[in-house]
This record gives C-alpha cells, sequence and structure tokens, in this order.
C-alpha cells in the first residue's frame, strides 16, 4: 500500500504546501487528488511570489488590474483569490464528503499587520468574504497578538488557519483562542461549526539547533516538538470543557503539521511525514516531499496521544541546554520577519510586472 493511502486511512490528511496557476491549468492538482489523497493546500507569501515571478500566466490579470488603478497588494488578493476559488472547488468534494472537515484552501492576511490585532481581525473578516468559498481558511500567525484576532475571527464565523506555531505552548495557546471564539459564539446562540486548524512548523528546528546538540539528537527535535505537541493538543479537546461543547456540536480545531519538508539535505525527504502520523490531524507538504512519499510503501503508526505514552521527549533536548519556549518564539519571529521580506518582494515583483506589461 503507498504510504499516502497509509496515512489517509490512519485518519491523517494530505494537504498540499503549494499552489500556481500552472498548476491547476495542467491538471496536475488534480492528479494529486487522484492518485496521492491530497485533501487540501495551503499557501503563503512566498509560494505566490515564486508563482508570479516564474510564470507570465498572471500577466493579463496583472495588466487588468494595473487599468483599473488597483494597487500592486489588492491585485495580490486578486490574483491568489481567483487561483485559490478553482483549487477550493477542486477539493470541494472531501469538503463535502467530510462535512466540513477537510478539504480546504488557505490565504494569508498581509505579514505586515501580524502584530497589530484589530486590522488582523478586521482582514481576516474581509477576505474570507471576498473568497466566497466555505471551504477557505484564512491565515493568521498564532502570536501574542494574534491570539484575540483568531478569537475575535471564529466568533464572527471566519475559518481560521493558525500559522507560525513552533511548540506545545504556542499551540495551545491557539487552542484557547480558538474555544473561546467558538464558546462566545455559543452564548450569543450562533452556530459553534467553525472551523480551524493550528499549523505546527516543525522542521526548522532542526537547522536552527544543529550546532548544540550531540550527534545522537541530530535530526530529532522537529520531530520531538511535533509528538509532544500532539500529545497535549490531544489532552486539551479531551477535556471536560471540549466534551461539554462537542455535545452543543462543536467541532475540535485540527492540528496540522506544517514545514514537513527536510532542511538538511541529507535527511531522507519522508522523515518529518513517516515521523509524525497521527489520526485527525494534517500533514501540508511540498511538492517534492509529497513525490518522494508517493513512491514509498512504508507502513505508518499513529503517535501516543496522551503524555503519560509519550513520555518527557523534550527532556534530552531541555538537557543538553535548548530552551524549548525561547527558540520557539525566536522561530516564531523569524518566520514572520521571514514572511514580510516575501511579501515586499512579492509586491515589488507585482510592481515590475504591472510595467512590463503595460
Amino acid at each position: 500500500m503507498k504510504t499516502t493511502r497509509a496515512l489517509r486511512e490512519l485518519g491523517q490528511s494530505i494537504w498540499l504546501d503549494n499552489i500556481t496557476r500552472q498548476l491547476i491549468d495542467s491538471g496536475t492538482l488534480q492528479r494529486y487528488i487522484d492518485e496521492l489523497d491530497v485533501t487540501g493546500l495551503t499557501s503563503n507569501p512566498t509560494i505566490f511570489e515564486k508563482a508570479i515571478s516564474s510564470s507570465d500566466m498572471y500577466d493579463d490579470q496583472i495588466a487588468d488590474a494595473a487599468k483599473s488603478g488597483r494597487s500592486p497588494e489588492d491585485t495580490f488578493f486578486e490574483i491568489a483569490i481567483s487561483d485559490l476559488r478553482r483549487a477550493a472547488d477542486l477539493f470541494r468534494p472531501a469538503y463535502d464528503r467530510t462535512n466540513g472537515v477537510d478539504g480546504y484552501v488557505s490565504l494569508e492576511v498581509s505579514p505586515l499587520i501580524a502584530y497589530d490585532t484589530a486590522t488582523t481581525a478586521a482582514e481576516a473578516k474581509r477576505l474570507s468574504e471576498l473568497g466566497d468559498r466555505p471551504n477557505l481558511y484564512i491565515k493568521i500567525p498564532g502570536t501574542e497578538q494574534g491570539n484575540p484576532a483568531i478569537e475575535e475571527s471564529i466568533f464572527g464565523g471566519a475559518p481560521i488557519n493558525v500559522t507560525l506555531l513552533f511548540s506545545p505552548k504556542q499551540t495551545l495557546a491557539s487552542a484557547e483562542a480558538y474555544t473561546r471564539g467558538i464558546e462566545r459564539r455559543l452564548d450569543a446562540g450562533l452556530s459553534p461549526k467553525v472551523e480551524s486548524v493550528a499549523s505546527l512548523f516543525v522542521s526548522r528546528w532542526d537547522p536552527l539547533t544543529a550546532d548544540r546538540l550531540p550527534e545522537n539528537l541530530q535530526l530529532q527535535l522537529g520531530l520531538a516538538i511535533g509528538k509532544q505537541t500532539y500529545a497535549e493538543y490531544t489532552e486539551f479537546f479531551a477535556s471536560e470543557r471540549w466534551q461539554r461543547l462537542k455535545e452543543k456540536g462543536a467541532r475540535p480545531q485540527r492540528l496540522l503539521f506544517a514545514s514537513t519538508g527536510v532542511k538538511d539535505p541529507s535527511a531522507p525527504k519522508e522523515l518529518y511525514v513517516v515521523g509524525l502520523a497521527a489520526p485527525d490531524t494534517i500533514d501540508t507538504m511540498p511538492e517534492d516531499t509529497l513525490h518522494a512519499v508517493g513512491e514509498l510503501e512504508q507502513p505508518v503508526t499513529g503517535l501516543p496521544k496522551t503524555q503519560a505514552e509519550l513520555g518527557d521527549v523534550l527532556k534530552p533536548f531541555r538537557d543538553a541546554g535548548i530552551d524549548i519556549d525561547a527558540t520557539a518564539l525566536e522561530l516564531q519571529q523569524k518566520g514572520a520577519d521571514t514572511f514580510v521580506k516575501s511579501w515586499s518582494s512579492l509586491l515589488d515583483r507585482i510592481s515590475g510586472r504591472v510595467a512590463a506589461v503595460a
């Protein structure tokens, strides 16, 4: 059995961490759905910057937007939403089949407003309405300032993909924000069925800490973070508080393992995918990782669901001098900075395209 099918049968969804117009027009995305069990995708400013810079397929739309006097940012969102709507339609059967649990695409708010709570919440609402698809997630960073925006967005009914999470602590903070939003909806007499995922980035831990760890702990910290987060996350949603919410029709936020492409070329491409197989979760992977996993016929085993089953997997890393919470904050800040750089490059690229096609 293909590993992709084994993951699906275990209960883990496979999403693609990429979108381009060529991917849709060529039928490749549909082939991934049919042959590799892909049921959703994610995007970010870096992905769209690469897509627009490497293709002339967006030039007509950029030219039309320029003639209408739209800003580079408005032009980007027009491009992104038009591609994501098409992708969302391809995933609509998965969305319908799972009653709205799976089959999503994701669009990120501008990273320039990542630390502005009110503006982020307002923009998430605007983009969700502009997208006009029930299976469109709006991505909000799970920062200290982002969590209140997540709560407000969930209360307002916008499906949210919480991004840039790097630790159990950060992930549980996003789960708490999601839960408060659901509780507020119930208190207001609204439906509690507003979906959300929490995206835990795993592969960036290992290159950042490689020079601080002994050889026997190399390429192990990202996996340990994933396992620890899954156990704590599962226990959070098994609480009495959440049992009461489930009885009223609420559904737990799903954990999404993001950044599962290896950064170390010596590591097997399937390292984080096979190592973080778990039911009721999502793994979003870049295309080369998807292809590598699609060629495997390797069985998978689900992760331990409780802290008691798992044990203290982070102890060896703490003993080696790694401050988990401080490093997670460092990774989150670096991730936010990277998206800001990609965003600026993306808008510059669109401005350059406007000049070129005018």
